[in-house]
């Protein structure tokens, strides 16, 4: 018998963050942000064509991981879709690498999920507001293992 889904694994990112994301991508693509902007890119699950996300990169203990803050968000399935198969850019210039990203299981994922307030407090600031989140801490980001995914970026 299996438990009833967390209702906050249907949750996607507020529609205007894919608006703020198109901003930031253009303005990298500019070079206009005075900051590193990681860009992953991964076929559509549908339509095969190149999808770009910006997504904060946290670096710990000489591994690289993404969480996806959102669980529904497109990004994730495409990631999943994709086997894990993508290219992340970052710097600036910007340099591209192939990475496979591998999805973490839960007690893996915990303390990623735990560091994540000091990562990107205003990205855990907007899980808050979007009802993933109970609160901006270590502790209510780790209780999201086995709901908002975590990946460990690997060089593919």
């Amino acid at each position: 018998m299996t438990g009833t889904p967390d209702p906050r694994s249907q949750i996607r990112a507020p529609h205007e963050l894919k608006g703020m994301n198109d901003q930031l991508l253009a303005r990298r693509e500019a070079g206009e942000l005075p900051f590193e902007l990681p860009v992953l890119t991964v076929p559509g699950r549908r339509s095969g064509r190149p999808r770009a996300i910006p997504l904060t990169v946290h670096e710990r203990d000489g591994a690289r991981f993404v969480v996806g803050g959102f669980p529904a968000a497109d990004w994730i399935a495409n990631v999943r879709a994709a086997a894990g198969q993508a290219i992340l850019s970052s710097g600036v210039p910007a340099t591209t690498e192939t990475v496979l990203l591998t999805e973490l299981p839960v007690e893996e994922a915990r303390p990623v999920l735990a560091a994540w307030p000091e990562v990107t407090p205003e990205g855990v600031e907007i899980m808050v507001e979007s009802g993933i989140a109970a609160a901006p801490t270590s502790e209510a980001l780790a209780a999201l293992a086995g709901i908002c995914p975590v990946f460990r970026i690997d060089p593919g």
